[in-house]
C-alpha cells in the first residue's frame, strides 16, 4: 500500500515537473520571437526651410512671326537654333495680291490728282475730290498692310525656337516662325503652393541648377508672382529671371530652383525611422509606448543630413523605431535591442 502511494507521489510530482518545463519553454519561445528593434528620440531642431521646385526654361519673350491674312510662303530665310537680329528679314511671303492693290492704288491716284486739278478750274466740286480722297486712303491702308505682311521681320533679337511650314506652304492656324528673346535673361516659371506664398516676394534671391552643368549653381531672382491662383493646381505662378548674356541657357532646358526661407524649429528623427507605405506615398514611423509601438503617418518637410523634418505625427521627445521594423505592425510588442540616448 505505501509503494502505491508513494509511486503515484512519484508519478505526479514527475508531470508537474513536465509541465513547468512546457510552460517555461513556452514563454523562452514567446520571449525569443519577440521582434527586436533600435530606437532613436525625436528632437526639436533648427532646420533650414530650403524648398526646391521644378521647371523648364522658357525664353524671356516670345514672338510669333505670322502673315495677318493665310498666304503662300515664297522663302524662309532662317532654321530653328539660329540667331536673329531685330528688323531681319525671316520670311517672303506671295506678293501678287500686293501687286494687284498696287495697280488699284496707283489708278485711284490719278483719279484723285484729276479731281484735284478739275476742282482747281472749277470743272469739278469739293465733294468729288473728297470721295475719291477716302477711296485712296483706304486703298493705301490695304496695300501697306498687304506689302508690311509680304515681308517678315522680327521684332526682337533672339533665336529661333521653331519653325512650323516650308517655302510653298499657305500659312493657316500657326506662326510660321517662333523667336526667342534668350538675352540678357531667361525665365523659369515655378508653382507655388498657396501655403508657402506668403514666404515669396519680389527681388528675393534664389539658386538653380541645371541637369545639364552638373555641380554648377546659379544665382537668380524673384522677378514677378502672378497674383491669381490656378483653380486646377491650387498654386500660384513665380517667376524668376536667370542673367544669360553668355546665351548658355535656352528654352526647355530642365532647371532646380531653390528657395531658402530660413530656419524654424520643427521636430526632426531619422532618416532610418521612416518608412514608406508600398504602393502609396505615404510615410510612416514606428512610435514606441511602452513596450508596444503605433504605426503613425507623419508629414515630411525639409530632408536634413541624416534626417527628415516631421511636420506632423510625432512629438518632441517620442522614441521611435530606427531599425527592425520589417516585422512590426500598429499594436506589436517588441523588445528594444539597443536603445539610443
Amino acid at each position: 500500500m505505501n509503494r502505491y502511494i508513494i509511486l503515484s507521489t512519484a508519478a505526479a510530482l514527475l508531470v508537474t515537473a513536465c509541465g513547468k518545463k512546457e510552460e517555461k519553454k513556452a514563454e523562452q519561445t514567446a520571449t525569443d520571437e519577440t521582434p527586436l528593434v533600435e530606437v532613436d528620440m525625436a528632437r526639436i531642431t533648427a532646420v533650414e526651410q530650403i524648398h526646391e521646385y521644378t521647371a523648364n526654361v522658357e525664353a524671356y519673350k516670345s514672338n510669333n512671326i505670322a502673315p495677318a491674312s493665310s498666304n503662300r510662303i515664297k522663302t524662309i530665310t532662317v532654321d530653328v537654333g539660329d540667331h536673329v537680329r531685330r528688323g531681319q528679314v525671316l520670311v517672303t511671303m506671295d506678293n501678287s495680291e500686293a501687286s494687284r492693290l498696287k495697280v488699284n492704288l496707283d489708278q485711284i491716284q490719278r483719279e484723285y490728282n484729276r479731281a484735284t486739278q478739275l476742282l482747281k478750274i472749277g470743272s469739278g466740286t469739293q465733294a468729288q475730290v473728297d470721295q475719291i480722297k477716302a477711296q485712296l486712303d483706304a486703298a493705301r491702308t490695304q496695300y501697306n498692310n498687304v506689302v508690311e505682311n509680304t515681308v517678315l521681320t522680327s521684332p526682337v533679337s533672339g533665336v529661333v525656337t521653331a519653325r512650323n511650314f516650308d517655302p510653298g506652304d499657305v500659312t493657316a492656324g500657326q506662326p510660321v516662325l517662333t523667336i526667342g528673346q534668350i538675352t540678357p535673361d531667361v525665365k523659369i516659371i515655378i508653382n507655388v503652393t498657396e501655403a508657402d506664398r506668403a514666404k515669396f516676394n519680389t527681388g528675393m534671391p534664389v539658386d538653380v541648377t541645371f541637369d545639364a552643368f552638373p555641380g554648377e549653381t546659379y544665382q537668380a531672382r524673384i522677378s514677378r508672382i502672378y497674383p491669381a491662383v490656378d483653380p486646377q493646381t491650387r498654386t500660384f505662378q513665380a517667376e524668376v529671371l536667370i542673367p544669360n548674356r553668355d546665351e548658355k541657357f535656352f528654352p526647355g532646358m530642365f532647371a532646380r530652383v531653390s528657395v531658402n526661407h530660413g530656419t524654424q524649429e520643427n521636430v526632426v528623427v531619422s532618416d532610418r525611422a521612416v518608412v514608406k507605405q508600398t504602393g502609396s506615398g505615404n510615410r510612416y514611423v514606428y512610435v514606441m509606448h511602452g513596450d508596444k509601438v503605433s504605426f503613425n503617418k507623419v508629414e515630411l518637410g525639409t530632408r536634413t543630413d541624416n534626417g527628415y523634418e516631421i511636420l506632423s505625427g510625432v512629438a518632441d521627445g517620442d522614441t521611435v523605431v530606427v531599425a527592425g521594423q520589417s516585422r512590426l505592425f500598429d499594436g506589436a510588442q517588441v523588445k528594444i535591442n539597443n536603445k539610443k540616448k
